[in-house]
């Protein structure tokens, strides 16, 4: 990717202290889009060298919906997410170097390099889990909400695809948060595919319909608009605090990316790839950003010139970090 001159980034930043209000804020907005979009395109290039095992499922055109709906969260809310969960970790605050070490197996790791990708739990920043179980963030979520319930006016938020709505989780969760006007929202991230198939081919009816039947308020968002996102969940979340029990958001989105390392995505429709990257997340931000705020190119640029800094820093520090020492580890927790 191009980079900007040092005497570009050095007039992009002060371009960018010179926003304030909504620009500043949806500068931000994009700024943590982009990390997450540097950090998944950094996870797949280290797979492919070899340097990351097991599986990734990446987050790669929906970073809209986790930044969207982590912006309006507070400290005492939580939140479970799926196996695509590294978007929802970085939205959270969840720091990228410790998150890249984890995905390399390193000591130094979020979860002391054991948890991989599917799996990393960080409670200093509200995530209680990534669940490789479809349908697992939304128990986990729903059990949380019961939970805080008891504790102050805490949300707890379920991150999960289209396709879990047809598992028994969603269905019996659902429900009983409904009867207990428990403090949760949940968020169906709707990429159009379950693994290979598009959903409509194993989807009966309107997604949005189900938790409707249960009197559970509903809303369809453009997945793609961050803001369009941060306006729905705010008010979900709001709802929710307040006392008015479950939410839902569907996030129409897609995934620019296969479903796991394995998949080419040769089952998608001729030309539709080209169609959703029109709406990529971070061009619609830009477009946004200049129109409706005013922000100017340079600041933006400089924004893609510090982050793709980081990044480079972040590869550098975490090939360099220590595996684990299951030895010495075995002897620390056995010991008497």
């Amino acid at each position: 990717m191009a980079r900007t001159t040092h005497d570009a980034d050095g007039a992009a930043a002060d371009a960018a202290t010179e926003l304030s209000g909504p620009a500043q804020h949806g500068l931000e907005l994009y700024r943590r889009m982009l990390v997450v979009r540097r950090f998944e395109e950094t996870v797949q290039s280290l797979f492919q060298k070899g340097e990351v095992h097991g599986t990734t499922h990446l987050y790669v055109g929906e970073e809209a919906g986790a930044v969207g709906v982590a912006d309006v969260l507070g400290p005492q809310d939580r939140v479970a997410g799926t196996y695509r969960g590294h978007g929802h970790a970085l939205a959270l605050g969840v720091d990228p170097q410790a998150l890249l070490d984890e995905m390399l197996g390193r000591e130094t790791g979020v979860c002391g390099g054991r948890a991989g990708s599917m799996n990393v739990i960080d409670l200093a920043n509200r995530l209680i889990g990534c669940f490789g179980i479809i349908g697992g963030s939304i128990s986990a979520a729903t059990g949380a909400a019961l939970a805080l319930r008891t504790q102050g006016d805490g949300v707890a938020v379920a991150f999960f695809g289209e396709g879990t709505t047809n598992h028994g989780y969603f269905h019996e969760c659902l429900n009983f948060a409904a009867v207990l006007r428990l403090p949760v929202l949940f968020v169906c991230e709707n990429n159009r595919y379950g693994e290979f198939t598009p959903f409509e081919d194993v989807t009966a009816g309107d997604i949005a319909a189900r938790p409707q039947t249960l009197g559970i308020p509903t809303e369809t968002v453009d997945g793609m608009d961050v803001w369009a996102v941060r306006e729905a969940a705010e008010a979900a979340v709001s709802r929710a605090r307040a006392g008015e029990g479950p939410q839902f958001i569907q996030s129409m989105t897609y995934r620019f990316v296969g479903h796991s390392r394995s998949d080419p995505g040769r089952y998608r429709k001729a030309g539709e790839l080209d169609e959703w990257k029109q709406r990529d997340p971070l061009k619609v931000a830009r477009e946004r950003l200049a129109d409706a705020f005013g922000v100017p190119g340079d600041a933006v640029d400089g924004v893609d010139g510090a982050v793709d800094a980081q990044f480079e820093a972040i590869v550098e520090r975490a090939l360099a970090a220590p595996y684990p020492e299951p030895a010495r580890d075995a002897a620390r927790e056995f010991a008497p």
